[in-house]
């Protein structure tokens, strides 16, 4: 007796109302038309018979004929199959409605009886043959082969399958016969995602919301459904998205029933064991699962759609979608607790073999192996420095428990140092003596340090961070030394401190103002840092090196450096971000100077790109700051406050000299406004006023002052005078000092105040006092120290010494050294 034949298999399934159109999709379905065979393939739950249904039914395509089966792994006897196929086109195509294959014949006989029938149809047929998976009858598998291979031109099959079918696929791949529609085509977009929440499951979500849960279940169209399932009653959606995982019960069920339950114990203990690796390999699994075929199970789990994702194009590595691993670490530590610090353990092993310090140092502190974890941080040390992976290097000291730190003066040095752009420079401080102290401690040889490089050069290290702190505290002399020390310590060919020291030096030359000692010491710092391989330090170092050329008054050779070093930046790509980012604002200062605002733009808008990568660098503050100017030009002056909101906001003091204050830079975009009230209180607020000494680091605040005044004309025609003294005072120290890219503001402003004033005022004739650095000098003179040792003193060129000293006899009327003295302690100033 024959078997009967369920009739609703033959039917097309019913396509819901508010289904998310696809368009897409069902275009890459319908202009099929030359190939012999479609396979629509993904894991379950990805909307392949949606999809198939939803291109049957449509009524604005092409007429034509469609057979559709809906396989559920009982027609794998040959007979009862091919009875269903000869239904399904007989259900559908009028001409075949006496279409028999009778009763049981070779499968060859079949298939020509099928494809002759077919032959006599004039319209295009399609056969939908949907969840194909459920066919594994090796027999049934071939004779499809068969009947592909000969359908006529106008007749084509449709695969709907969880995994690839044991098929010819690469022939008919090959021949250009295949059409093929995977997960990684299945998977919903951003906007068809949020169009289904909001259209078809009714949630009224924030975009961040709706990009959270797109995020989570990576376009998997179950996994969305679930979610809306279990949110509907939900007393905190909010919280519910936000803690969405591979636990949620509906979707705990769903992979239980749809995925693992079918799948064999061996294959379920191989996941289970490989779910606690963030990506997978062959070699990579048979370390962690202890086994040797871990690489043909990947690819099988691949050709299964069992949730695995490629990452390259060489089929080596995978991972796993990210809700599928979810549910499989629930389980594995449900029911093996014990294996997991053993796996984690073995895979931190693989990953230290193959030189992938951060999966390395992540497994490690997965399996509890804190020690373990600390020394591979330690031993990455050195090329994490080189090549200025800040980042990286703070997320590893981060992950690390602070006691495991104290205890290690090479961590703790270097934790020191990633606190700097916190700005906490107390913590600093503190870590700093705590290292010094580990070191000094006579029971040191003992506690098990590894006897690295960073290790014997730790003192020297701890010099040049201390010259790094000095200098973030404005404490130039103290930095000035323990950079001196630091050289002192360094070895010949330790390029990499020695551009370090040389640079905190050049550092504080440039805070000093004197610039023409700045420029030779950082290009000498530079150089040092291009021998020691350090190329990111390199090529950031230079944007710096081109902001002192600029002040020094050569801006052709800024741009030049800035162009040169930016073109090898380039090359190097994503690992010298932080270098772009810094020449790209650099040249948008420049053309800032040269009031070309395109330009500017340009750059800041290239510059941001690579910004972003480099989020937590501590140079942020800059582009909000150029940004800031570029908006002040174009008189946009709520857009350039709210710049320096932003740049005052990530600033932290640093090794960097503010030579341009924000809350300057705030000041005169106020007066540009006409807010000259306002500005007016910046001056009160900072104490800027018109007998300061002429310090490098106020020249920007009293220019700004000088603005103030003459924008405040005739209110404050009063301080005319002091002003234009104040002006050649600057005048004389930047001229001097070799700082010739101020002059010409330091000169505009000058011969505003002239004007002014009209040509009745002039400075006093009586002759100024002396200034408190030519006080300091006056005083030094008054001791048994030569020239050049006051100029080392006081870290200054000796030329500016000579400037001081003229400037000294001058105003005290004398003509040496020993006159000068005597005159001071006659006036009571030594």
């Amino acid at each position: 007796m024959p078997v009967p034949l369920i009739s609703t298999k033959l039917y097309v399934p019913r396509v819901r109302p508010d289904v998310v159109l696809r368009e897409r999709l069902l275009q890459r379905v319908s202009h099929a038309t030359s190939a012999r065979v479609v396979v629509v393939s993904a894991p379950p739950g990805f909307g392949k018979t949606t999809l198939l249904a939803e291109w049957v039914q449509r009524p604005d395509v092409d007429p034509r004929l469609v057979a559709w089966l809906s396989l559920d792994g009982t027609e794998n006897e040959p007979a009862l199959f091919w009875n269903y196929v000869v239904a399904s086109l007989r259900a559908a195509v009028p001409a075949l409605a006496d279409l028999v294959v009778g009763a049981p014949l070779a499968a060859s006989h079949v298939v020509a009886t099928i494809v002759n029938a077919l032959a006599g149809v004039e319209q295009d047929v399609w056969l939908v043959l949907d969840d194909f998976h459920q066919l594994d009858n090796g027999e049934v598998l071939i004779a499809v082969g068969q009947l592909i291979d000969h359908l006529p031109a106008h007749v084509h099959l449709l695969i709907g399958t969880r995994q690839d079918p044991d098929l010819p696929l690469s022939r008919w791949r090959a021949r250009g016969e295949l059409v093929e529609v995977r997960a990684a085509d299945l998977r919903f977009t951003a906007d068809e995602t949020a169009e289904y929440l909001r259209s078809s499951a009714g949630l009224d979500l924030s975009a961040a919301q709706t990009a959270h849960l797109a995020e989570r279940a990576e376009g998997w169209v179950a996994a969305l459904q679930l979610a809306a399932l279990s949110m509907r009653g939900h007393h905190d959606v909010a919280g519910f998205i936000e803690r969405f995982a591979g636990d949620d019960r509906y979707l705990v069920d769903y992979l239980m029933d749809e995925v693992l339950s079918g799948q064999s114990a061996q294959t379920v203990d191989f996941l289970l064991r490989t779910a606690v690796l963030d990506r997978l390999s062959g070699s990579l699994c048979d370390a962690v699962t202890e086994r040797n075929d871990s690489a043909e199970m990947l690819s099988w789990l691949e050709r299964a759609n069992l949730f695995v994702v490629p990452l390259d194009d060489q089929a080596v590595w995978f991972r796993y979608h990210h809700l599928f691993v979810d549910l499989l670490r629930a389980r594995l530590l449900a029911e093996q607790p014990e294996m997991v610090r053993p796996l984690h353990r073995r895979a931190s092993t693989w990953f230290e073999a193959a030189g992938l310090a951060d999966e390395a140092i992540s497994h490690a502190l997965a399996a509890g192996d804190v020690g373990s974890a600390a020394r591979l941080v330690e031993l990455e040390l050195p090329e994490a420095r080189r090549s200025r992976q800040d980042a990286r290097l703070t997320r590893w000291l981060q992950s690390l428990p602070i006691e495991v730190i104290s205890a290690n003066p090479v961590l703790t040095t270097f934790h020191g140092w990633t606190l700097m752009a916190s700005g906490d420079l107390e913590a600093v401080e503190s870590r700093l003596e705590l290292a010094e102290s580990l070191l000094a401690d006579p029971a040191s040889g003992s506690r098990g340090w590894a006897e690295t490089e960073e290790l014997r050069t730790l003192p020297a290290t701890i010099a040049i961070y201390r010259a790094s702190l000095a200098q973030a505290r404005g404490d130039l002399a103290g930095a000035a030394a323990h950079a001196r020390r630091a050289l002192e310590l360094i070895g010949p060919d330790d390029h990499l401190a020695r551009g370090a020291a040389a640079g905190f030096l050049a550092l504080v030359a440039w805070s000093a103002g004197e610039i023409g000692m700045a420029v030779d010491t950082f290009t000498s710092a530079i150089a040092s840092l291009r021998s020691a391989g350090a190329t990111v330090d390199e090529l950031a170092g230079t944007a710096l090196l081109a902001e002192m050329v600029a002040a020094a008054g050569r801006p052709a050779k800024a741009r030049q450096l800035c162009r040169t070093a930016l073109r090898r930046a380039e090359e190097l790509g994503a690992p010298a971000a932080r270098a772009i980012a810094d020449l790209h604002v650099q040249l948008a200062e420049l053309d800032l100077d040269d009031q070309d605002l395109d330009a500017a733009g340009r750059h800041l808008a290239a510059a941001e790109e690579f910004e972003v990568q480099v989020s937590g660098s501590g140079g942020r503050h800059r582009w909000f700051m150029a940004a800031a100017r570029v908006a002040e030009s174009r008189a946009d002056f709520a857009g350039a406050l709210e710049h320096l909101a932003q740049a005052e906001a990530l600033y932290q003091p640093g090794y960097y000299p503010q030579v341009r204050p924000i809350p300057a830079l705030r000041a005169r975009v106020l007066i540009s406004a006409g807010e000259l009230a306002q500005a007016a209180e910046w001056a009160l607020d900072q104490a800027v006023t018109m007998t300061d000494e002429a310090d490098y680091l106020a020249e920007y605040d009293e220019l700004t002052l000088a603005r103030l005044i003459l924008a405040d004309q005739p209110r404050r025609r009063g301080e005319l005078g002091p002003l234009i003294t104040l002006l050649e005072r600057l005048e004389a120290a930047a001229q001097t000092s070799g700082r010739l890219g101020s002059l010409t503001d330091i000169r505009r402003q000058l011969a505003r105040a002239v004007h002014a004033a009209g040509a009745g005022l002039a400075p006093s004739a009586a002759r100024p006092a002396l200034t408190e650095r030519e006080l300091q000098v006056l005083r030094l003179l008054d001791s048994e120290l030569s020239g050049p040792e006051i100029a080392r003193t006081l870290f200054v060129s000796d030329n500016t010494l000579r400037t001081h000293t003229k400037h000294i006899f001058t105003k005290l009327d004398v003509t040496s050294r020993r006159a000068a003295i005597a005159r001071g302690r006659e006036r009571g100033l030594l």
